[in-house]
């Protein structure tokens, strides 16, 4: 039995990691601000965005900076790269506790392997992998609850540590967690106790913020206000762009199956309805969705024992091949984005060099080009900012306060860039309303000129740099 686990857990391992290298191009802005909270804590300027400014709660997953305190010495870049490597570590940390539980689901040999390859092709997996955010961990600590998902006890503790990473998985913490203590059959006491087990990291994290920052939820909650409409939208491109969720269409079977199995796929559907509740998210690959995935993979191995094998390979089949289509048709527009990224930043970098304060809605990319302090036009690491009506790209902020901040760099967001220079900002196109919002001022035109433009790789958007004219 140990060897036979150990050789699922390795072939698992392998598809992830597969996965990971074909996708390694892949990141994403966000990822540089918890870099840079982190940087500042291994200079000794404490958790904060701008090392002048104040301490914000910039950082959904309120562990994270501190955690990547060990890799921030250095350059955002070559923190990234460190993050990205532990990253794949951690993806392939949680293939292997799926790949283990699986080789102990009895003697389903083809059902197994049909799930490893599934890992291999799934797009979500491969991509947040080496994104350098903090998927990865989550989906490593969801895959050890369903690795101890005999052990309810333990599997609720694995499911709350991942809830503490991502709040939106808090109630498949509490799904999953009191789910499994019912399905061994443990007394109401144990139920409750898998249940507190699963809130507790969840809340010491929510009282540490309002202590720290004097409300319970993250800059974010304010900055991207919850929309249901989005967050349906969302659900089901995610669905969709997954490809696995499609191995769930067994009702008749799922009925018959193993009582861990239903408390999985029952726990699976409740974070789809907490991921609408949330109004879903901006970045692409089914991001909320990934750190679930592994889990419908046991599901189907689970369900392959009670399922008609034509049924059986239908769903599988179907699951795959969209999964597939979804790899090749999406996913060499994710391959090149570290690319375009480094250049970007490496093109901005002298330009940005005499900027002192610099208002930006993508703080990422830009928090990686300068030292320089960043007023946050989106909110996610500004309060002032994230309490101004409006979604996280829509801020109904004026060039006043800018000026106010003595902000004396500029940069906006324009899709397309190649009909327009620098001189040429007042007809660009900004693809943000808040862009949209300032560039229509007439105080911003008589207090800051176009400087120059940044194209982001041939995707032929970019941004447009404006500098203050001088008094």
């Amino acid at each position: 039995m140990a060897l036979r686990s150990a050789l699922w857990a390795l072939a698992f391992t392998l598809a992830s990691v597969a996965g990971s290298a074909i996708m390694w191009g892949f990141v994403v802005d966000d990822a540089f601000i918890p870099i840079r909270y982190a940087r500042h804590l291994a200079t000794g300027a404490g958790y904060r965005f701008n090392a002048s400014g104040p301490s914000t709660d910039g950082v959904t997953p309120l562990p994270w900076a501190f955690l990547l305190y060990p890799l921030a010495h250095g350059t955002a870049v070559q923190v990234l790269g460190r993050v990205k490597v532990a990253g794949v570590l951690l993806q392939a940390v949680a293939a292997a506790l799926v790949g283990a539980r699986v080789g102990t689901l009895g003697e389903r040999v083809a059902a197994k392997a049909a799930a490893a390859a599934l890992w291999l092709v799934c797009l979500p997996l491969a991509a947040w992998g080496p994104s350098g955010m903090e998927t990865p961990l989550a989906t490593a600590l969801c895959a050890a609850c369903v690795f101890y998902m005999y052990s309810p006890r333990h599997a609720a503790v694995w499911a709350g540590l991942a809830a503490a990473i991502r709040p939106e998985l808090l109630p498949w913490a509490l799904v999953v967690g009191g789910g499994l203590a019912i399905a061994a059959k443990r007394p109401a006491r144990v139920v409750a106790t898998a249940a507190l087990l699963a809130i507790v990291p969840f809340a010491v994290c929510t009282l540490a913020r309002a202590i720290a920052f004097g409300r319970a939820g993250p800059l974010a909650v304010m900055a991207k206000p919850s929309d249901l409409a989005h967050g349906f939208v969302y659900a089901e491109a995610a669905l969709l762009a997954a490809g696995l969720p499609l191995t769930l269409l067994a009702p008749l079977a799922l009925r018959r199956a193993s009582p861990q199995a239903k408390a999985l796929a029952a726990a699976f559907f409740v974070h789809v309805l907490a991921v609408i509740a949330a109004g879903g998210d901006w970045m692409p690959y089914a991001r909320l969705l990934v750190p679930v995935l592994p889990s419908l993979l046991v599901v189907l191995v689970e369900v392959a024992r009670v399922s008609p094998l034509w049924s059986f390979w239908t769903r599988t089949a179907l699951a795959g091949a969209l999964a597939l289509d979804v790899f090749v048709m999406a996913g060499p527009a994710g391959r090149h984005v570290m690319k375009d990224r480094l250049e970007l930043i490496g093109r901005a970098r002298t330009l940005l060099a005499p900027s002192k304060k610099i208002a930006a809605t993508d703080v990422g990319w830009v928090s990686a080009a300068t030292e320089a302090d960043i007023v946050d036009l989106a909110g996610l690491t500004d309060p002032d900012f994230a309490a101004l009506p409006g979604g996280h790209t829509s801020k109904r902020a004026d060039v006043s306060m800018l000026l106010d901040r003595g902000v004396d760099t500029i940069i906006l967001y324009v899709k397309p860039l190649t009909s327009y220079d620098a001189a040429d900002w007042p007809r660009a196109s900004y693809a943000h309303r808040v862009g949209a919002r300032l560039a229509s001022d007439p105080l911003l035109e008589s207090h800051y000129f176009g400087r120059a433009t940044l194209p982001i790789g041939d995707t032929g958007s970019g941004y447009v740099v404006l500098a203050r004219s001088a008094p």
